[in-house]
């Protein structure tokens, strides 16, 4: 097998073709001219034109500015220049040993002459684990230490302790090593190691294509595009017609000059709101992965599952889209060959972690995660447990003398509940965990625990509690059953006649938005309507009798459309309906809008398991995200409407469990 040379190059890019060169100062010198008695006028025109065009064409005159960046490769670890030959700072011959530092992410370069700072990790552009693998690629020895740089750098240093076999250690003086993150890195060494000699994406059965997008961010940019050429526009037509009016006045020349400043502030601020909405669009098949930025390059980045080993996802960095520099992205993705290459940094910012790794692993690819996934517990505890359960070891539930019971290791029960205090067992599903709640003569609810704690399986409760004759419910086991009795008659129908999806025929709960979060709406409709109206009254009341003359009529016309508009909205609204056949959005007028039939829910519940808004989503068996919910009901309503028609409450795959009793 021939030598593979490894290589590691940090993250880089360029400034982007149409940024702006020197945008500030050419602005400035748009005013100055705006405000210059120049004569003639065609000329001051011309020349506020120039000014203000100049930043852009000096951008395409100079094209896209490669920025310098750091690589590490056998050559040693260098710093590349954006134009000529590598500049090479440390030589690998030179190199004894790598430093990182957890407390700063910093680099520190230990060589024959001492150690020298090279940075850290964000500024080399460079992955703690990418750098890691690569340089033990190289045979170069890495430690990981607790602390900074600069306790590093201190002279004062300790004689080199022997390594035992021996060679000589380089003493780092006084940091003592960071077992934990050095461990993490092992072991995700070891996963690539694991996957680079496992079968491929390739080797796996094809499934389909999967399409994943971050989501639109509001105002979009297509729409602050629009607003930024309409504010332009504005600025060159009043401008002009400054200019036609002969611009004799200082009043008229610093109108120009406003003018001209508005519209350079439009076209920056557009531009810079057009960037920072870009978005991630992923398609993953078990033949490859294509990944588009928008904006961005016009070519998507593609890759065969043939090539990739195994897939990191999480924190990592990507470029900045205004100013082209490294910065901390969650997620992230590194992309490593069968030889623990780098083959690419793909961005995925703004995708849903836990969705992007299930569509991976359910096309064969390897996916390492750095850490586990943020908790995704649901809003239930163990409050109500009886001190008894912690004072019984090894004790069990159990339906004895046609009621409930605790029993203890040797069988013996040692608490009793008559069947005339048991009012009701319901059973469900909470974060993928097998739940009971109990319910007494009342109705009332006075237990609830994971059976798991409890030590008892599903079905012997629901089957042991049947044959007792006490009343028990077990809606997602009912649901199941018909949904499985549905599919099974499905196929006996006519194929021409057309049929309703199954979540609107059969019986359910429909779940509204919030009196409160509509109310907001109605509120925010009409502030946005009262902020245009004015704003339009103050520009345009110069020309059509003055500000108040405008205002007294432009306000109740904006009240008007805003509560026209909003009416328009809310009369359509959008309603969630959960019935035991699935989950469904319906519109007031009947329209459907996505519906998830009931073998494919996995939970329902609140996400907060990201930085962003806890949002109400519908997962998967598997624990993808399915759907996003637009609008928040009642979530009262709604979990009892779940555990009413058989659909289970929470992710199914939370990590963090309810904890069992105290002797446990």
């Amino acid at each position: 097998m021939p030598t593979v040379e490894h290589e590691l190059a940090g993250l880089h890019g360029s400034g982007g073709r149409w940024r702006p060169v020197g945008a500030g100062p050419f602005a400035l010198l748009a005013v100055a001219l705006a405000l210059s008695p120049i004569r003639p006028v065609w000329l001051w025109a011309a020349l506020i034109a120039v000014a203000v065009a100049l930043p852009w064409g000096l951008a395409a005159i100079v094209g896209a500015r490669v920025r310098p960046y750091w690589r590490l490769s056998p050559a040693g670890l260098e710093r590349v220049p954006a134009r000529g030959p590598g500049e090479i700072r440390y030589a690998r011959s030179r190199i004894e040993q790598l430093a990182l530092t957890t407390a700063d992410d910093g680099l520190t370069v230990v060589h024959k002459f001492g150690r020298t700072p090279a940075g850290t990790l964000r500024s080399l552009g460079m992955e703690p684990l990418a750098l890691f693998v690569t340089a033990r690629r190289l045979g170069i020895p890495v430690q990981v230490l607790d602390g900074e740089t600069a306790d590093l750098l201190d002279p004062a240093v300790d004689d080199p302790p022997p390594t035992g076999r021996g060679e000589v250690a380089v003493s780092l003086g006084p940091l003592p090593p960071d077992h934990a993150v050095e461990q993490r890195l092992l072991d995700q060494e070891a996963r690539l190691l694991e996957a680079a000699h496992s079968p491929g994406a390739a080797d796996a059965p094809p499934g389909g294509k999967v399409r994943l997008s971050s989501p639109s961010p509001l105002p979009g940019g297509r729409r602050a595009a629009l607003l930024g050429l309409v504010v332009a526009s504005l600025g060159v037509a009043m401008v002009v017609r400054i200019a036609a009016e002969d611009a004799t006045d200082f009043g008229a020349r610093l109108a120009a000059g406003c003018w001209a400043l508005a519209a350079i502030l439009g076209v920056l601020v557009a531009r810079r709101r057009v960037l920072a909405t870009g978005r991630v669009h992923w398609t993953i098949t078990a033949d490859g992965l294509s990944v588009r930025t928008r904006p961005g390059p016009r070519a998507p980045v593609e890759l065969p599952a043939a090539r990739v080993a195994a897939l990191v996802v999480g924190p990592g960095l990507r470029l900045d889209a205004l100013t082209g520099q490294p910065r901390p992205a969650d997620p992230a993705v590194l992309v490593f060959g069968h030889r623990l290459e780098l083959l690419a940094r793909l961005p995925a910012h703004g995708l849903d972690a836990f969705q992007l790794v299930h569509a991976l692993d359910d096309h064969g690819y390897h996916v390492v995660t750095p850490g586990a996934p943020a908790p995704r517990t649901p809003e239930y505890g163990l409050e109500g447990l009886p001190e008894i359960f912690a004072q019984v070891p090894g004790g069990r539930l159990v339906v004895a003398d046609d009621g409930l019971g605790w029993a203890d290791a040797a069988g013996d029960v040692v608490l009793r509940m008559p069947p005339d205090r048991v009012g009701g067992i319901e059973l469900l599903t909470i974060a993928g965990h097998a739940w009971v709640r109990l319910y007494d003569a009342d109705g009332d609810e006075f237990f609830a625990a994971p059976l798991s704690a409890l030590r008892i399986p599903r079905t012997e409760l629901r089957e042991a509690a049947k044959a007792a004759g006490l009343p028990v419910t077990d809606a997602e086991y009912d649901a199941y059953l018909n949904a499985a009795f549905h599919s099974a008659v499905a196929g006996f129908t006519e194929p021409e006649q057309p049929r309703l999806s199954p979540s609107l025929t059969a019986p359910g709960v429909t779940l509204d938005a919030t009196r409160r979060s509509r109310a907001a709406a109605y509120v925010a409709s009409v502030l946005l309507g009262q902020i245009i109206a004015l704003a339009g009254a103050l520009w345009a009341g110069p020309y059509l009798g003055g500000f108040s003359l405008t205002a007294s009529w432009a306000v109740p016309a904006g009240l008007l459309a805003s509560v026209a508009g909003a009416w328009l909205y809310d009369r359509n609204r959008a309603q969630l309906r959960v019935s035991s056949a699935g989950v469904a959005v319906v519109t007031r007028r009947g329209r459907l809008e996505w519906d998830v039939t009931r073998d494919r829910v996995g939970g329902v519940g609140i996400d907060d398991s990201t930085d962003r808004l806890p949002r109400l989503v519908v997962w998967g068996p598997s624990g993808r995200v399915l759907r996003q919910v637009g609008f928040p009901p009642d979530l009262i309503a709604l979990r009892r409407a779940c555990e009413k028609h058989g659909l289970p409450w929470g992710p199914p795959d939370a990590t963090r469990p309810a904890p069992p009793p105290p002797e446990l």
